[in-house]
């Protein structure tokens, strides 16, 4: 892989109009979920928040060829349908061919950087709906993190229901991924109680001019059941942090992948980081509860 970024770095560097001449190559998919009305896709938006943290190790996600490497590992493994990410893992991957017939779906909002004083004020720093569109991306995803102390959830609920529009005026997915959050000895902590998930949703399927495009991002917690009652809108289920135990994870995961509004799996660090390093059964695994 670092042979291939030597690659990435000339074309950046001598020929960047290459980078959207590639997007318009791109062989597309025909629709967003395949034939089983399913959709598994990785996620990599989290280095551009700077939460590059995964389990214990704190820089983990920090080195970009090996980041890259188990990405292309992940999005080559059969059932995977694609990637989210911000614009910068998005072309390092055009460039690396690896984004052929997949979703990609590109990540709007990293403003509201990890363990900073303004980490709800989540800006609209990464991709906005015309250029989702201009580089042939299937849709946006935004983070919308509520917390009741702090005004600048209000500026971010605003930029949140426009993407939504502008969007849906596109025809393209709305990905939002909503929590009830506080801040407890100066960290942003989200609640992951089933009431706190419900508010959360209900607040988000309300976004922007219409709901016609938008689908939710929303984590594994107690009374799924009851959770997903809240909204008729299609869910993701949002894989979370790494687990030492992995086999309790993937069996959170299948049961709640049995709900008939879940419609696939986002997952991240969980699958590109397992606890044994092996990306690829890590895949497999989550791949065989969706696909199963």
């Amino acid at each position: 892989m670092r042979d291939r970024l030597r690659d990435i770095l000339e074309v950046r560097t001598r020929r960047p109009d290459a980078i959207a001449e590639r997007a318009g190559q791109r062989l597309r998919r025909a629709s967003l979920l395949g034939g089983d009305d399913q959709l598994f896709i990785i996620a990599a938006d989290h280095p551009a928040r700077g939460a590059l943290r995964v389990g214990d190790r704190p820089m983990a996600m920090a080195d970009r060829a090996e980041l890259l490497e188990r990405l292309c590992v992940a999005l080559a493994r059969p059932g995977v349908d694609g990637v989210l990410g911000t614009a910068d893992i998005v072309e390092d991957l055009l460039l690396l061919g690896a984004l052929d017939e997949k979703v990609v779906i590109g990540s709007m909002n990293r403003g509201g950087l990890a363990g900073t004083v303004f980490e709800i004020d989540d800006r609209f720093t990464g991709y906005d709906a015309a250029s989702i569109a201009q580089m042939g991306l299937d849709g946006g995803k935004m983070l919308l993190r509520i917390d009741p102390g702090d005004p600048a959830t209000a500026a971010t609920m605003q930029a949140c229901a426009r993407a939504v529009s502008e969007l849906a005026a596109r025809g393209l997915m709305a990905m939002v991924e909503p929590f009830i959050s506080h801040r407890t000895c100066g960290r942003v902590r989200n609640d992951l109680s089933a009431d706190a998930v419900i508010r959360s949703i209900t607040v988000a399927s309300g976004l922007g001019t219409t709901s016609a495009y938008t689908w939710l991002k929303i984590p594994v917690v107690e009374d799924m059941e009851r959770v997903l009652a809240a909204s008729t809108l299609p869910a993701l289920l949002l894989g979370g942090e790494v687990s030492a135990d992995q086999d309790a994870a993937f069996g959170r995961w299948r049961k709640a992948l049995a709900f008939p509004s879940v419609r696939g799996l986002v997952v991240g660090r969980a699958l590109l980081f397992p606890p044994d390093d092996d990306v690829a059964a890590a895949v497999d695994t989550a791949v065989g509860l969706l696909r199963g």
